[in-house]
Protein backbone atom coordinates (compact mmCIF):
# COMPACT_ATOMS: atom_id res chain seq x y z
CA UNK A 1 0.00 0.00 0.00
CA UNK A 2 0.52 3.35 -0.51
CA UNK A 3 0.03 7.07 -0.20
CA UNK A 4 0.54 8.86 -3.20
CA UNK A 5 3.30 11.27 -2.18
CA UNK A 6 6.45 10.79 -4.23
CA UNK A 7 9.43 10.59 -2.93
CA UNK A 8 12.09 10.66 -5.64
CA UNK A 9 12.55 10.83 -9.41
CA UNK A 10 14.52 8.05 -11.03
CA UNK A 11 15.46 7.37 -14.96
CA UNK A 12 15.00 4.06 -16.54
CA UNK A 13 18.17 2.30 -18.04
CA UNK A 14 16.35 -0.22 -19.78
CA UNK A 15 13.22 -1.82 -20.72
CA UNK A 16 13.63 -5.17 -22.36
CA UNK A 17 11.69 -7.70 -23.36
CA UNK A 18 11.77 -10.84 -21.74
CA UNK A 19 9.60 -14.35 -22.40
CA UNK A 20 5.86 -13.27 -21.34
CA UNK A 21 6.59 -9.44 -20.43
CA UNK A 22 9.60 -7.38 -19.88
CA UNK A 23 12.70 -6.71 -17.44
CA UNK A 24 12.44 -2.70 -16.45
CA UNK A 25 15.94 -1.69 -14.73
CA UNK A 26 16.00 1.76 -13.14
CA UNK A 27 18.81 4.04 -11.76
CA UNK A 28 17.14 5.23 -8.34
CA UNK A 29 19.64 8.18 -8.65
CA UNK A 30 20.74 8.42 -5.15
CA UNK A 31 17.72 7.78 -3.79
CA UNK A 32 18.81 6.79 -0.29
CA UNK A 33 15.86 4.00 0.05
CA UNK A 34 17.54 0.30 -0.41
CA UNK A 35 15.04 -2.23 -1.27
CA UNK A 36 15.46 -6.12 -0.89
CA UNK A 37 14.63 -8.77 -3.15
CA UNK A 38 10.91 -9.33 -3.12
CA UNK A 39 10.09 -5.77 -1.91
CA UNK A 40 7.74 -3.77 -3.50
CA UNK A 41 8.47 0.09 -4.85
CA UNK A 42 5.91 2.57 -6.69
CA UNK A 43 6.98 3.09 -10.12
CA UNK A 44 4.59 6.23 -11.37
CA UNK A 45 2.00 4.44 -9.98
CA UNK A 46 2.34 1.08 -10.28
CA UNK A 47 3.47 -1.47 -7.33
CA UNK A 48 7.05 -3.40 -8.80
CA UNK A 49 8.25 -6.27 -7.17
CA UNK A 50 12.55 -5.84 -6.71
CA UNK A 51 13.90 -9.02 -8.39
CA UNK A 52 17.31 -8.49 -8.02
CA UNK A 53 19.93 -7.31 -5.07
CA UNK A 54 20.77 -3.62 -5.55
CA UNK A 55 24.07 -4.15 -4.35
CA UNK A 56 24.77 -7.00 -7.25
CA UNK A 57 23.13 -4.56 -9.61
CA UNK A 58 25.44 -2.02 -9.34
CA UNK A 59 22.86 0.16 -7.17
CA UNK A 60 20.46 -0.03 -9.60
CA UNK A 61 16.24 -1.04 -8.98
CA UNK A 62 15.79 -4.16 -11.56
CA UNK A 63 12.07 -5.56 -11.85
CA UNK A 64 9.93 -7.99 -13.92
CA UNK A 65 6.39 -6.97 -15.48
CA UNK A 66 3.85 -9.67 -16.65
CA UNK A 67 1.47 -9.35 -19.73
CA UNK A 68 -1.41 -8.09 -17.25
CA UNK A 69 0.93 -4.91 -16.09
CA UNK A 70 1.42 -4.15 -19.34
CA UNK A 71 -1.86 -4.57 -20.67
CA UNK A 72 -2.91 -1.61 -17.84
CA UNK A 73 0.10 0.89 -18.06
CA UNK A 74 2.56 2.65 -19.55
CA UNK A 75 4.87 0.71 -18.36
CA UNK A 76 5.72 -1.03 -21.96
CA UNK A 77 6.34 2.35 -23.36
CA UNK A 78 9.31 3.23 -20.98
CA UNK A 79 12.57 4.30 -22.65
CA UNK A 80 16.07 4.65 -21.41
CA UNK A 81 15.92 8.03 -19.76
CA UNK A 82 12.25 7.97 -18.92
CA UNK A 83 11.03 9.60 -15.69
CA UNK A 84 9.89 7.66 -13.23
CA UNK A 85 8.25 8.33 -9.71
CA UNK A 86 9.51 6.44 -6.96
CA UNK A 87 7.67 5.23 -3.08
CA UNK A 88 8.26 3.01 -1.17
CA UNK A 89 5.23 1.12 0.47
CA UNK A 90 3.67 2.72 3.41
CA UNK A 91 4.46 1.11 6.93
CA UNK A 92 2.03 0.77 9.56
CA UNK A 93 2.46 3.93 12.00
CA UNK A 94 3.08 6.11 8.73
CA UNK A 95 1.56 9.34 8.27
CA UNK A 96 -1.21 9.15 5.53
CA UNK A 97 -0.46 12.49 4.07
CA UNK A 98 -2.22 11.31 0.14
CA UNK A 99 -4.64 8.65 0.53
CA UNK A 100 -4.46 5.14 0.14
CA UNK A 101 -3.17 4.21 -2.81
CA UNK A 102 -2.81 -0.02 -3.93
CA UNK A 103 -0.14 0.48 -7.21
CA UNK A 104 -2.42 -1.65 -8.87
CA UNK A 105 -2.91 1.14 -11.89
CA UNK A 106 -6.88 0.61 -13.23
CA UNK A 107 -5.99 1.86 -17.22
CA UNK A 108 -4.19 4.41 -18.90
CA UNK A 109 -5.26 7.75 -19.50
CA UNK A 110 -4.75 10.92 -21.78
CA UNK A 111 -3.61 14.54 -21.33
CA UNK A 112 -6.21 16.14 -23.14
CA UNK A 113 -5.12 20.22 -21.96
CA UNK A 114 -3.21 22.16 -19.77
CA UNK A 115 -4.31 25.10 -18.90
CA UNK A 116 -1.35 27.77 -16.73
CA UNK A 117 -3.36 30.89 -16.85
CA UNK A 118 -4.59 30.24 -13.51
CA UNK A 119 -2.25 27.97 -11.56
CA UNK A 120 -1.82 24.46 -13.37
CA UNK A 121 -4.60 22.60 -14.20
CA UNK A 122 -4.60 19.28 -15.91
CA UNK A 123 -7.17 18.05 -18.09
CA UNK A 124 -7.06 14.22 -18.34
CA UNK A 125 -9.69 11.03 -20.49
CA UNK A 126 -9.89 7.58 -18.95
CA UNK A 127 -11.76 4.60 -20.52
CA UNK A 128 -15.31 4.56 -19.66
CA UNK A 129 -15.41 2.59 -17.56
CA UNK A 130 -13.60 4.26 -14.58
CA UNK A 131 -16.39 7.02 -15.19
CA UNK A 132 -18.21 5.43 -12.38
CA UNK A 133 -15.47 6.10 -10.06
CA UNK A 134 -14.67 9.88 -10.49
CA UNK A 135 -16.45 11.60 -7.72
CA UNK A 136 -16.35 15.15 -7.69
CA UNK A 137 -13.24 16.34 -4.70
CA UNK A 138 -12.73 12.91 -4.23
CA UNK A 139 -9.15 11.52 -4.80
CA UNK A 140 -7.29 10.06 -7.61
CA UNK A 141 -3.88 9.18 -8.65
CA UNK A 142 -1.79 10.18 -11.43
CA UNK A 143 1.33 8.09 -12.51
CA UNK A 144 1.07 7.26 -8.59
CA UNK A 145 0.52 11.05 -7.34
CA UNK A 146 -2.35 11.67 -4.83
CA UNK A 147 -4.53 14.08 -6.40
CA UNK A 148 -8.21 15.74 -5.96
CA UNK A 149 -10.39 16.00 -8.72
CA UNK A 150 -11.50 19.63 -9.23
CA UNK A 151 -14.10 18.34 -11.70
CA UNK A 152 -15.49 15.91 -13.72
CA UNK A 153 -17.55 15.80 -16.71
CA UNK A 154 -18.28 13.30 -19.90
CA UNK A 155 -20.09 10.44 -17.68
CA UNK A 156 -22.90 10.31 -19.43
CA UNK A 157 -22.14 11.07 -22.54
CA UNK A 158 -19.44 7.82 -22.13
CA UNK A 159 -16.58 10.28 -23.02
CA UNK A 160 -15.50 10.78 -18.91
CA UNK A 161 -12.77 13.10 -17.90
CA UNK A 162 -11.62 15.20 -14.97
CA UNK A 163 -9.56 17.65 -13.85
CA UNK A 164 -6.87 18.16 -10.78
CA UNK A 165 -5.31 21.40 -10.29
CA UNK A 166 -1.28 20.83 -9.37
CA UNK A 167 0.14 23.03 -6.83
CA UNK A 168 4.38 24.39 -7.56
CA UNK A 169 5.32 21.69 -4.73
CA UNK A 170 3.43 19.11 -6.56
CA UNK A 171 5.17 20.19 -9.99
CA UNK A 172 8.39 20.69 -8.28
CA UNK A 173 8.65 17.08 -6.94
CA UNK A 174 7.10 14.88 -9.23
CA UNK A 175 7.38 13.95 -13.06
CA UNK A 176 3.74 16.05 -13.74
CA UNK A 177 5.85 18.83 -14.33
CA UNK A 178 6.58 17.02 -17.86
CA UNK A 179 3.95 15.93 -18.94
CA UNK A 180 2.38 17.57 -22.25
CA UNK A 181 -1.15 17.37 -24.39
CA UNK A 182 -1.21 13.77 -25.68
CA UNK A 183 0.92 11.72 -22.87
CA UNK A 184 -0.32 9.24 -21.45
CA UNK A 185 -0.72 8.41 -17.93
CA UNK A 186 -1.07 5.35 -15.01
CA UNK A 187 -4.47 5.99 -13.62
CA UNK A 188 -5.90 4.68 -10.20
CA UNK A 189 -9.30 5.45 -8.67
CA UNK A 190 -10.22 5.65 -5.24
CA UNK A 191 -10.22 2.15 -4.07
CA UNK A 192 -13.61 3.81 -1.75
CA UNK A 193 -15.08 4.61 -4.65
CA UNK A 194 -14.60 1.67 -6.44
CA UNK A 195 -15.71 -0.63 -3.67
CA UNK A 196 -18.78 1.23 -2.97
CA UNK A 197 -19.55 1.18 -6.62
CA UNK A 198 -19.03 -2.76 -6.74
CA UNK A 199 -21.62 -3.57 -4.02
CA UNK A 200 -23.68 -0.74 -5.61
CA UNK A 201 -23.63 -2.95 -8.78
CA UNK A 202 -23.79 -6.30 -7.12
CA UNK A 203 -26.81 -4.93 -4.66
CA UNK A 204 -28.65 -3.82 -7.76
CA UNK A 205 -27.77 -6.63 -9.90
CA UNK A 206 -29.12 -8.74 -7.05
CA UNK A 207 -32.77 -7.26 -6.97
CA UNK A 208 -33.26 -7.81 -10.62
Amino acid sequence: MYTGIIRHIARVVSNQPTGSGRRLVIDPLGWEHRPEPGDSVGCSGCCLTLVEPVADAGGLFTFDAIPETLSKTTLGAWEPGTAVNLEPPARMGDRLDGHIVQGHVDGVGEVLRIDETDGWRVRVSVPGEMGRYLVPKGSITVDGVSLTLAEVGGIKEGTPWFEVALIPETLERTTLRDRRSGDRVNIECDITAKTVAHMVEHYLSQRG
